[in-house]
């Protein structure tokens, strides 16, 4: 993704089912007035998805051919989880339920021809392991449900290169408030952007001869 921009996109999910407010979309609300922090020199832009798997899937394809983010965080809602989820890989089958219009996609795949599993570039566990706020709790997950944001998920790590990542939360809370939520996922993107920056950095290196490679790992002693 060597023509990414100084973009951040960031979405977050609209109604659906009995869920009349959706978390992940308050909390990206928070977010965008919070905006990345001021030590980060990126663009942040955010928007809704819909709880609908076609229209999803045409809003992560624009967002990926109209603003070539250096990373797009995708946010749903996990009504029954207690703490926040950061999902490693996105699934591509056994989509099976339906969205808010009823619709199911066709032989319950994401992408017919795709490979099962597409991983985030980013490392979760070294994302989860170095977030610390206070009264909210961060794990890991390998799982992501097979739901609208699961195929959203899967489809912008095809699009933009793995370049991609997901972050469910739980449901809104007198303990878990939309603004805890929105400074929460400032600081699990901006360790994300961390992330990605030694991802790249140790990708450059690697992709050196091996005479620069020497010198290159003798300056970091």
């Amino acid at each position: 993704m060597d023509s990414q921009s100084s973009c951040v996109v960031v979405t977050g999910f609209g109604p659906f089912r009995q869920h009349l407010v959706n978390s992940s979309w308050e909390a990206v609300k928070e977010l965008s007035k919070l905006g990345l922090g001021t030590d980060m020199a990126v663009e942040l832009r955010t928007l809704q998805l819909p709880v609908d798997y076609r229209e999803a899937k045409q809003r992560v394809t624009r967002i990926w051919e109209d603003f070539q983010p250096q990373l797009a965080v995708h946010v749903g809602m996990d009504t029954s989880a207690k703490v926040i989820f950061l999902e490693q890989c996105g699934k591509n089958r056994s989509y099976q339920d339906a969205d808010i219009r009823g619709f199911r996609p066709e032989g319950s795949v994401c992408l017919p021809g795709g490979p099962d599993v597409i991983e985030s570039v980013i490392s979760m566990k070294a994302v989860c392991k170095n977030i610390v706020v206070e009264d909210v709790d961060v794990a890991y997950s390998r799982d992501a449900g097979r739901y609208v944001c699961d195929y959203a998920y899967y489809l912008s790590l095809h699009h933009g290169n793995r370049h991609a990542a997901l972050i469910h939360t739980p449901p809104l809370s007198h303990w878990l408030p939309a603004s805890l939520l929105g400074r929460t996922l400032q600081v699990i993107i901006q360790e994300m952007l961390e992330e990605t920056g030694k991802t790249q950095a140790f990708n450059l290196i690697c992709r050196k001869p091996n005479s620069q490679r020497e010198a290159t790992r003798g300056c970091l002693l």
